[in-house]
């Protein structure tokens, strides 16, 4: 049945069954039906117990699974959702758990056969249902100890063990893992199951599905989709992954699609019938609910699909019709990349760079930590974690060997205080120790999928191979140390003999996968003036290399602070000689380390005498080095008039006069004195706002429009109007709730889209429209598109407004409008951001929502094109000459498109420049790899500023600094520099904002369009393939058709040439300053900021 079940999943998609507890409710069953005579004097109440149907009333259980195969059913499930001893204890029946499967499991082969009978040529498949138990591993049922649990994992290994004989006694196809809140639970089932087929030799396919409890598309114990896939994916059986429960089809689409795009098995879906309405009822139609999952098969995004809560028989028969003719998802080829999580997926591989591990969760390393832990001072020991994942670790390193501790039972409190912490446990987790019972131990209390560190070959290879096999069962991977029978390899030849042969065993004989296999070649203490040891830092670079050319896509990590142990005490010597040895085991391949992610210095940052005597003795190049960096650390010590003036010529004018120059000047220093002065005059608050107030915002709006003032301004305007409405706003809330008043004004939504973080372009429009009296509901940055979409129904949305900066964001942009049209909404949407324009709307975007879509180009434009949308009288006309000249775009767009002459691309690649390279026209580059640039300054960068971008953002055109002398804008661009400056002196003076960077050069050579990335100067093993275009367009006679890959020599030119690429942030710490300016009104410099 394995095969045939294999087969038909590569010809079509197969149909699971609905919801049995649905079905069961509709037959409004009694105690007397749970109980029967069998257990007519049972000692608990069994009503609701829907399990025992099987053995009490198994004529209902049976009719209910010929009604979904008789509805199209392919796959119909168990009723054995809790038929398990944790959840059966509630009713006093864990005795007999085994019974409940076996006979659930032979009702369900018996309606399947019978099926199969009448219609051989579509076999039916039974799948023992496997639900998640009440008890949960990785939350705590105990809010005031994070750290207890009310199981543990091997009881709900033996919880799952019991029931899995049951199912397979009874004959089950496949095993169903459903409605996973928690990965832990599931894991432990995973880990019965695979104990389970190797005991009894028989293999089964095994379905996993998951549930998000809500829009943020996370579990129960809070991981992402994505985290969720990596934790469960070791499972060798598995079949599929997939997501059931919790939500309706609509909701789950995005999480599916999420899933669909990582998944390396097949995909399933078994949504509710939407989401219960107020009398706990499922409203999704069988049609609508057809319709949805139709939707996610011609997305390319399911192999298998049914329903959950709420769906009947009926849903499910509309669901197989829909479904029938279509196409199921391929299934993607095997990534070989490290794939870790916590909370949230690490993906290891050439494009992340270096991974740091953070060490300072180490009683051996970490005399602080160790304090802590022995005093039980688990609170401040956390703090330690997470400090370590805030300065930068991506995966933290836990090790608790200490002679007095019972190191068993702390690993597995201290794990289970780091998963009631989402801050911490959202990165993976390296479980350290000498001792396997200690790493088994941690091994089932991380839900995530983390590295144990460290196996080796130390106790013979038997004993290796079993550990590994073990790892691999729990789901994780493994360091391994470059160790064997005879002790610690400390030269290069015994490391890499040792690597390779553990590297063999692993992936020939214990079947480990060779990318959750990370080498720790042994970084040893350098500098100890023994001779032997002068080569330990050259011989693990030159392991790194080895392993990377020799050993396909293992990784590579180590102890990085061993290497400079012989300096302790002088932190300076020790700073530089990590420094200096990740720059070089980088350069040759090493993947991570682990580092105190606090106190990495920068390579370029080493004083340069410093720098040169610990690079002899790291690299060993010179006899004496030791003795020089010894004498040279010996060296080293670790080690108010204008205010007044203003105040006297304005402040004795009438408060409406007050309240104008206020605004139009920017003036904030009285406003709140003045706004209750016309407060006590006017007969109500909001009067204030629509006399004095507006009209200042009004006269700001008209200067705007004339050019007669600038955005900084209009900025520091809206400070002084938001500050002033602030103050007035509880006096009109209380008005309104006195006279009941439910008007609202026109509702602006607003957000940068997917993938996109920038947020000053929208953050000005924002301002703008509320100045003007518009609400403005702003969600912020990275938004995906049911967010956004969810939110303009909540919020009833007048109008979306969508921003982005970089060029993806079009896509996602072109997207969310095809949605808004799927959803059958009516709203405009305006378009705006730097990479936006009036022919990419009217060409990408327009076309593809019936409703109004306008590029706005700049804030000034903002107000009268939202005006001309939202006023019904205005609305019409605007709209049917927008939709006239968006019409005319694309016919002059396929007019040009059409005019212009494109080759064949074998044509236009014989075209390719014929470019003559020499030795003397490449260069090697002084410094190749990766340069990390950490510490840097605020001061360092200032003297680089490019401004004429800044005062472009302000909307001020002109470059800099020629820009001062501009009659137009030349006094406001003066100030707005004036205002930056003084802002950067502020935050270069209290180090209000982090700056960090990473450059690097790399060998590469071209392959035709291609261009190939090396991982060193061997050019043997291949980082990346960048792929360039090929320019198509006809070119005139003796013009080149280009593409990028032209321009670094080819691999055939025997030359070796290289490419570069870098990544900055100026913002660390940024949202800690954004919020204080915020909650002071203070938009101006929180713009200016960004």
């Amino acid at each position: 049945m394995k095969d045939t079940l294999l087969s038909l999943l590569e010809q079509r998609i197969l149909v699971l069954d609905g919801a049995m507890g649905t079905m069961i409710q509709r037959h409004k069953l009694q105690e007397k039906d749970y109980r029967g005579s069998r257990f007519a004097t049972h000692s608990h109440p069994l009503m609701g117990n829907n399990d025992i149907l099987v053995l009490t009333r198994p004529d209902i259980i049976y009719a209910l699974h010929c009604d979904f195969l008789e509805a199209g059913s392919d796959i119909i499930e168990t009723n054995t959702f809790n038929a398990n001893p944790i959840s059966q204890a509630d009713y006093n029946a864990s005795l007999l758990v085994k019974e409940l499967n076996v006979e659930a499991a032979r009702l369900a082969r018996k309606a399947a056969d019978e099926y199969t009978a009448r219609t051989p040529d579509r076999p039916r498949f039974v799948a023992g249902s496997i639900g998640p138990t009440n008890k949960t591993l990785s939350l705590s049922p105990d809010v005031n100890n994070p750290g207890f649990r009310a199981v543990s994992f091997q009881e709900v290994v033996d919880n799952y063990t019991l029931q899995l004989e049951g199912l397979m006694e009874g004959g089950v196809d496949l095993l169903l893992v459903e409605t996973v809140f928690d990965t832990l639970n599931c894991k432990a089932a995973l880990f019965s199951i695979e104990e389970f087929f190797k005991r009894t030799g028989v293999h089964i396919p095994v379905m996993v599905s998951g549930t998000v409890v809500d829009a943020s598309g996370r579990t129960l114990s809070g991981q992402t989709t994505e985290a969720f896939w990596t934790s469960i994916a070791h499972m060798p059986d598995l079949l599929s992954i997939g997501l059931n429960c919790a939500l309706g089809s609509k909701q789950m689409r995005p999480f599916i699609a999420a899933l669909a795009g990582i998944a390396e098995s097949l995909v399933s879906v078994y949504p509710n019938a939407g989401l219960p309405n107020e009398f706990g009822e499922y409203d999704d139609s069988p049609e609508y609910m057809a319709t949805q999952i139709a939707d996610f098969a011609t997305s390319g995004f399911v192999n298998i699909v049914g329903g959950c809560c709420g769906t009947t028989p009926q849903h499910i028969k509309a669901i197989a019709e829909a479904v029938r003719t279509l196409k199921p998802r391929l299934r993607p080829a095997k990534h070989h990349e490290l794939m870790l999580s916590g909370l949230e997926p690490l993906r290891v591989n050439s494009t992340t760079g270096f991974i740091n591990i953070g060490e300072r969760t180490n009683v051996t390393g970490s005399k602080k930590f160790a304090r802590l832990i022995k005093e039980g001072n688990y609170d401040e020991a956390l703090s330690i974690a997470r400090q370590q994942v805030e300065s930068g670790a991506q995966v933290i390193d836990i090790n608790l060997d200490e002679g007095m501790l019972d190191s068993e039972q702390v690993m597995k409190e201290f794990l289970n205080l780091i998963a009631s912490e989402p801050e911490i446990s959202r990165v993976p987790i390296m479980i350290d120790s000498s001792k396997w019972s200690v790493i088994e131990q941690g091994l089932q209390c991380v839900q995530g999928k983390s590295i144990v560190n460290s196996i080796s070959l130390k106790e013979g290879e038997k004993l290796f191979k079993e550990r590994a096999q073990k790892i691999l069962q729990y789901g994780a991977a493994t360091v391994v140390m470059a160790f064997d029978e005879q002790g610690q390899a400390d030269s290069y030849l015994r490391r890499i003999a040792i690597c390779k042969r553990a590297y063999d065993i692993l992936t020939l004989e214990a079947g480990f996968p060779p990318e959750d296999i990370i080498f720790d070649p042994n970084v040893l203490t350098v500098a100890t003036g023994i001779d032997e040891h002068n080569n330990y830092a050259v011989d693990f670079i030159q392991t790194v290399r080895w392993i990377k050319e020799n050993l396909p896509y293992a990784k590579i990590s180590g102890g990085i602070s061993n290497v400079s142990f012989s300096f302790r005490g002088n932190e300076t010597v020790r700073e530089a000689m990590h420094a200096a040895f990740l720059y070089h085991a980088i350069r040759a391949g090493l993947d991570m380390g682990i580092v105190n992610a606090g106190q990495l210095a920068i390579y370029e940052d080493i004083e340069p005498e410093l720098l040169d005597r610990v690079e002899d003795v790291l690299l060993n190049r010179r006899p004496d080095a030791t003795e020089r960096l010894v004498s040279f650390a010996e060296t080293i010590s670790n080690g108010g008039e204008k205010t007044e003036a203003k105040a006297a010529e304005w402040r004795s004018a009438p408060v409406e006069e007050r309240l104008r120059h206020a605004l139009i000047k920017g003036i904030v220093e009285y406003i709140e004195e003045d706004t209750e002065e016309a407060r006590q005059l006017y007969p109500s608050p909001l009067q204030v706002i629509e006399g004095p107030l507006m009209n200042g915002m009004n006269a700001i709006g008209d200067l705007f429009a004339e050019g007669k003032m600038f955005l900084p301004q209009v900025v520091k305007s809206a400070r002084v109007m938001k500050r002033s409405v602030a103050c007035l706003l509880p006096f009109i809330e209380a008005e309104k709730a006195l006279n009941k008043d439910t008007s609202a004004k026109a509702k602006v939504l607003l957000a940068t889209v997917k993938g996109d973080v920038h947020d000053i372009g929208k953050n000005i429009v924002a301002v703008v429209l509320a100045c003007n009296n518009y609400d403005v509901v702003d969600i912020g940055v990275m938004m995906p598109c049911e967010k956004i979409l969810d939110a303009a129904v909540r919020e009833k949305a007048d109008l979306i407004g969508l921003s982005g900066l970089i060029t993806p964001s079009l896509d996602e942009m072109v997207y969310v409008a095809s949605e808004m049209e799927r959803l059958g909404m009516k709203i405009p949407l305006l378009i705006g951001g730097a990479t936006t324009s009036r022919i990419h709307t009217a060409v990408k975007i327009a076309p593809v929502y019936s409703g109004a879509v306008v590029q706005v180009l700049d804030a000034s434009r903002s107000v009268p094109v939202v005006n001309s949308l939202l006023n019904p009288a205005l609305s019409p006309g605007y709209i049917a000459e927008l939709k006239k000249e968006q019409a005319g775009l694309r016919e002059s767009h396929a007019s040009r498109t059409t005019s212009k002459k494109y080759l064949p691309l074998a044509e236009a690649r014989r075209n390719r420049p014929s470019l003559q390279w020499n030795d003397t026209t490449l260069y090697k580059p002084l410094k190749p790899g990766l340069t990390l640039l950490e510490n840097v300054t605020v001061g360092a960068v200032r003297p680089y500023i490019d401004w004429t971008p800044f005062f472009m953002a302000w909307e001020l055109h002109g470059r800099y600094p020629q820009i001062f002398d501009q009659t137009e804008n030349g006094i406001e661009a003066k100030k707005l520099f004036d205002d930056a400056n003084i802002l950067l002196d502020r935050i270069e003076k209290e180090t209000l904002l982090g700056l960090k960077g990473v450059a690097g050069i790399f060998p590469a050579n071209s392959t035709g369009d291609d261009i190939d990335v090396y991982a060193d100067e061997s050019r043997k093993t291949l980082l990346q393939t960048l792929h360039t275009l090929r320019q198509q367009q006809e070119k005139a006679s003796g013009e080149p058709n280009l593409a990028l890959a032209d321009f670094i020599a080819s691999k055939e030119s025997g030359l070796n040439d290289y490419i570069g690429g870098f990544a900055v942030t100026a913002g660390l710490g940024i949202e800690k300053l954004l919020k204080q300016f915020s909650e002071s009104l203070d938009d101006y410099h929180r713009i200016m900021t960004q």
